[in-house]
This record gives structure tokens, C-alpha cells and sequence, in this order.
């Protein structure tokens, strides 16, 4: 199991994208986590995508997952806001580290991963 994090280079950045992180693994559906500080709109933000949050719907498991990935994430160092944003997107605003996002953000992938495969293992 690789935890590798790394900041993606400035030439691979999309529109509206200032900086960018990523969890590097070879389990993406499960343990997949990128963060992204987007610079479009009034305020910048960072945006954070959970992998796994696309296939948790109506199960007990999605409310876990939920629930601790946004006390995760406001207790990084710096965080101010965070929010849902889409179903496997939470925003965060303050002065946050991407890196320091993906890292909580793996932490609650990887704590809930085993329980999250064997649902989407018996859900195939």
C-alpha cells in the first residue's frame, strides 16, 4: 500500500487551478485523494476530492465517511470553512496546505477502506 503525495507540476494544471496534490496509489476507487486550490470565482478555495465518496450512495457507510471527513478536514492547521461541495467534493478555505488536506483526507479513506471494498465488492 503506497501513501506517496505529491504536488502536481505547474504545466498540468487546469484553468482556474493554482496548485495541486495527489495521493498516489494503486487502490484510486478506494484510497483515491486530490486536492486542488481553485482560483476562480470570489474567493480561492481548496477542493478536495474523495474517490470513494462517487460509489458510497444510500449506505450507512456514506454518513460515516461524511462525518469524518469533514471533522478531518476542519482540523487541519489553517482550515476555516469547509463544506460539501459536490458528492465526493468538499471545499476548505483559510490558509491550508494541500498537502496537509490529502494526508486527513487519507487518513479517513484509509480507516474506513476495508469495510468500503467488501460493500462495493458485494454491491458488484
Amino acid at each position: 500500500m503506497t501513501d506517496e503525495i505529491r504536488q502536481l507540476p505547474a504545466d498540468e494544471l487546469g484553468d482556474g487551478c493554482a496548485e495541486s496534490w495527489e495521493r498516489v496509489t494503486d487502490d484510486r476507487d478506494i484510497r483515491g485523494v486530490d486536492a486542488q486550490k481553485i482560483t476562480l470565482g470570489e474567493f480561492p478555495y481548496w477542493g478536495v476530492l474523495v474517490a470513494l465518496a462517487e460509489f458510497l450512495r444510500d449506505d450507512p457507510l456514506e454518513f460515516e465517511l461524511r462525518k469524518q471527513m469533514g471533522a478531518a478536514l476542519r482540523a487541519v492547521d489553517g482550515a476555516d470553512m469547509v463544506w460539501e461541495d459536490d458528492p465526493e467534493i468538499w471545499g476548505v478555505t483559510g490558509t491550508v496546505s494541500g498537502e496537509a488536506l490529502v494526508r486527513a483526507a487519507a487518513g479517513v479513506v484509509d480507516h474506513l477502506a476495508d469495510r468500503d471494498r467488501a460493500y462495493l465488492d458485494s454491491r458488484r
